[in-house]
């Protein structure tokens, strides 16, 4: 997670990792699905220029359930959504539609139809269950009124992965608020078509405070997407498995520093879009699995094998008070080519203990 002064003599290896990942935790994970597919048509694959993402093509103003029906969806995103994914809590196959279905399309529009709502400042059409728990930056609120939520834009990019296994999705986002962009990090659970769980991380100028914290840097979030190819479904003889995916993120945390394992020269790791920095600077891979202790305990864990894209959130506290995290991997050919990380100070604390 991450370390602007990780070239500095003491912070070296810690500063590199730069990974507050993907755990699991019972509450955080009570099922979730639902949400209607609405913007333009979008390519298995492709990008969407509302926002939205799909394995499959989705015409505009198709199935949704629950959710805003077709509404007009933020433009100029872009959207890499994932497949199923590894979740904590509740059996496999719970939540998602009427059926007890949850597949990619429902919560790509479910994604869709938050990012809607989200521009306009009103949650009234979304398919929220009731008790649904809402937080933002580890406070837990009513969704809907937030400052963020009153002052929200039109996403402008998001990257995406779609975990039909657990039931949820997961993304991290450009978003503007009193035009200003902000990177954004958004979890969503689905149970029955409802929304029954929503964890935002929303990260403004002086929110990331470590001492070796970089500059928030969203356009480069955008400007690197395409060379990452997260919207990207990987080949299936590249594919990881879930374990493999929910693995790699698991010991990354629990190991850290030395648990940066099976990267490409090339992987880049940002935090909140700043850094740039080489996924293995600082690090080392260690043998073995790492056990049920280690640096950092992941909350949540999600998969999407079908994008090669896993989700970790946990608590980052190394050298500081704690940041809540949330970092995204992408993975083909069992190496990994991206480490993105969004996290702030949140004084050791998930709003989800």
């Amino acid at each position: 997670m991450n370390h602007s002064s990780f070239l500095s003599l003491g912070v070296a290896l810690a500063l590199t990792l730069g990974a507050c990942g993907p755990g699991q935790d019972g509450d955080a994970t009570d099922g979730a699905g639902g949400g209607g597919a609405s913007g333009g048509a979008v390519g298995s694959g492709g990008q969407s220029p509302t926002g939205g993402a799909g394995g499959t093509p989705q015409e505009t103003g198709s199935a949704s359930s629950g959710g805003g029906s077709g509404g007009a969806m933020p433009s100029g995103g872009t959207s890499s959504g994932g497949g199923p994914g590894a979740g904590t809590g509740g059996a496999p196959g719970s939540g998602g539609g009427p059926g007890g279905d949850c597949t990619r399309e429902l919560l790509d529009g479910l994604l869709d139809d938050y990012f809607a709502a989200l521009a306009v400042g009103d949650p009234s059409s979304l398919p929220l269950a009731e008790g649904v728990k809402f937080t933002e930056n580890a406070m837990q609120a009513e969704i809907g009124t937030t400052d963020f939520w009153m002052d929200a834009g039109e996403v402008k990019h998001s990257q995406r992965a779609l975990d039909t296994e657990a039931c949820s999705a997961g993304a991290q986002a450009v978003i503007p608020e009193g035009g200003m962009d902000l990177p954004v990090a958004l979890r969503i659970k689905v149970e029955g078509s409802e929304m029954t769980e929503i964890e935002t991380i929303v990260v403004r100028p002086g929110d990331y405070t470590a001492s070796f914290a970089v500059a928030s840097n969203p356009a480069a979030i955008i400007a690197i997407s395409d060379d990452i190819g997260w919207h990207d479904e990987v080949p299936e003889a590249e594919r990881a498995t879930r374990e493999e995916l929910t693995s790699w993120v698991d010991k990354y945390f629990r190991a850290f520093p030395s648990g940066v394992c099976d990267v490409t020269g090339a992987c880049k790791r940002l935090e909140n879009g700043g850094g740039n920095f080489s996924c293995s600077a600082g690090a080392s891979c260690s043998a073995g699995d790492p056990g049920s202790g280690g640096t950092f305990i992941p909350r949540v864990l999600l998969a999407d094998e079908v994008r090669g894209i896993a989700i970790g959130f946990t608590m980052f506290d190394f050298m500081t008070d704690g940041h809540l995290d949330m970092h995204m991997i992408k993975m083909s050919g069992g190496e990994v080519h991206a480490v993105h990380a969004i996290l702030r100070d949140t004084n050791g604390v998930s709003g989800w203990e």
